[in-house]
């Protein structure tokens, strides 16, 4: 059996090996704390940058977020019918406690991952039908239908190798309840490891000492001795620190700042390439409360909202012309992206008259929700008070913090809420699943729900055709043009750090990665 070669260095851009110096412990700023570091019950961003640097998947994404390479998985091979995956498995890899990661681990892990039972992302394992041991080394996947996205999905947060027994004897009667107990002090497989975590405050990790990957001077990683990172919801409070050196530092950095930080000789500010959109969630559900009707349940007044946004100004209001307006639901870094006719339209008149068409004449009321203390998320609300304002509608903002924000999207309570996305895979299949796939999670809480679109999306998920499966994801777009969102605009990733830091790297998917990063002496 010919299996892809194995990669034994970490494929990170560096300095000259001499240059790199070990130890330290760097000092990070979150805009918002993580909720649960369980691989599989999450979905946000808060709980996924920080577990690509707790676990390893089988595969990692490559550093241009474009393809994959090896990780607990040494090599793979995928059938020439597209139905078996066998991946052969890194020899020696422990985990942070010291045991041994088996192929035990990685049945258990893929299985957990894939139990429609356990967390929204099953579904992205849907084409799996058996986990298998052929022997201690080598792990094959079965699959019901060939998926031209699978070697990418094993590089997902939800696929990380955890430790079977370990976390089966963690307290707790149900498979969540031994997450929440076995996330406090989890034994990990990535290069870091979990010693504290004070919610909301700060939180901890130090270099895992069994990790199996090896730097640029030929030890193994991470170079840091350990992350500590302080959740500080306010941009400007987050930004001053950094310029006072108590951290090293900082992202989701607001563009109006960006110039001023690309201006100070102790900083660099990097603004990384991404797959990220930002864009506002609407809750299209008949009605919201006390059986009221929903004009947002209209798709008239969907487009009406979309047609009253003048993407280029508000891009130079949030972003100073750093961002490009939306195009699609995904980002044009999206694989099978197409542009959707008229996604950047601005015509307020023809808004006005679908309002009327649609019953609401004089405009009507509406809440959104937005993180307090984000100055982007202030002026994106401030700027489509104004903007909506024109056609009628009385856009009132209310400030939350980012518990509160998840708590009830989750729950479908909410009117409107500013989002971010960005991808965690190479593939459409991903953000299909939670913005159109009504069954994963309700199409991001919205109600939404769209027969066509799901069809379409099911049948491109057993497609190996590039062309057939590009013309399937231009129907889904174009079924979504009039969906829950209104469009905004793509950004890179922002991220300011002092001069002595070093190897940082976040990747288009939106991972933070540290395991190659390093301070300067």
């Amino acid at each position: 059996m010919a299996l892809l070669p194995t990669a034994a260095r970490a494929a990170a851009s560096l300095p000259e090996a001499p240059a790199i110096t070990r130890g330290g412990i760097i000092s990070y700023g979150r805009y918002a704390d993580s909720l649960l570091l369980d691989p599989v019950l999450n979905d946000s961003n808060t709980d996924i940058w920080i577990l690509s640097n707790l676990y390893d998947t089988l595969l990692l994404p490559t550093d241009d977020g474009h393809g994959v390479q090896p990780g607990l998985a040494s090599a793979w091979q995928v059938s020439a019918d597209g139905l078996t995956v066998t991946l052969a498995l890194r020899p020696g890899t422990r985990f942070s406690d010291a045991t041994a990661i088996t192929a035990q681990d990685v049945k258990w892990s893929l299985d957990r991952a894939r139990d429609p039972a356990k967390g929204i992302w099953s579904t992205l394992l849907g084409a799996v039908g058996e986990v298998r041991i052929a022997d201690p080394r080598t792990v094959v996947l079965r699959l019901h239908h060939p998926d031209p996205a699978i070697l990418s999905l094993l590089t997902v947060f939800n696929t990380a190798i955890m430790p079977r027994r370990q976390f089966e004897a963690a307290p707790g009667a149900t498979d969540a309840e031994k997450a929440v107990a076995f996330s406090a002090h989890p034994v990990t497989s990535g290069p870091f490891v979990l010693t504290s975590w004070v919610h909301g405050a700060t939180m901890q990790l130090r270099r895992n000492p069994c990790y199996w990957r090896e730097g640029a001077d030929g030890r193994p990683l991470p170079y840091l001795d350990g992350i500590r990172f302080e959740v500080i919801p306010d941009d400007a409070t987050r930004i001053l620190r950094v310029q006072s050196g108590e951290l090293d530092g900082a992202e989701m950095i607001p563009f109006s700042r960006v110039a001023e930080l690309q201006a100070d000789p102790r900083l660099r500010l990097d603004l990384f390439a991404s797959t990220r959109i930002d864009y506002v969630v609407l809750n299209v559900r008949p009605s919201l409360a006390r059986g009221v009707a929903n004009p947002l349940a209209l798709p008239a007044v969907r487009e009406a909202l979309n047609d009253a946004v003048y993407r280029s100004g508000l891009d130079q209001i949030v972003t100073r012309g750093i961002g490009v307006p939306m195009s699609s639901y995904m980002s044009r870094a999206t694989p099978l992206h197409v542009d959707v006719p008229d996604a950047d339209r601005y015509d307020p008149a023809r808004a006005r008259a679908l309002l009327r068409q649609a019953g609401y004449p004089h405009g009507f009321a509406a809440t959104m929700q937005i993180l307090a203390g984000n100055e982007d998320e202030i002026e994106i609300g401030t700027a489509l008070q104004e903007m909506w304002r024109e056609i009628g509608v009385d856009l009132h903002l209310q400030q939350l913090d980012m518990a509160s924000i998840t708590e009830l999207y989750r729950q479908g309570r909410f009117t409107m809420r500013v989002s971010i996305w960005t991808d965690d895979i190479a593939d459409p299949s991903e953000i299909t699943s939670y913005f159109v796939y009504a069954p994963v999670i309700g199409a991001q809480h919205s109600g939404w729900h769209s027969p066509a679109a799901e069809r379409l999306y099911l049948a491109s998920g057993n497609e190996l055709d590039h062309a057939r499966r590009a013309a399937e994801y231009a129907q889904i777009q174009a079924l979504f043009a009039r969906g829950p969102i209104v469009r905004l605009y793509e950004t890179p990733y922002a991220v300011v750090l002092r001069r002595a830091v070093h190897g940082f790297l976040q990747l288009p998917l939106g991972n933070n990665v540290f395991c190659a990063t390093w301070l300067a002496r």
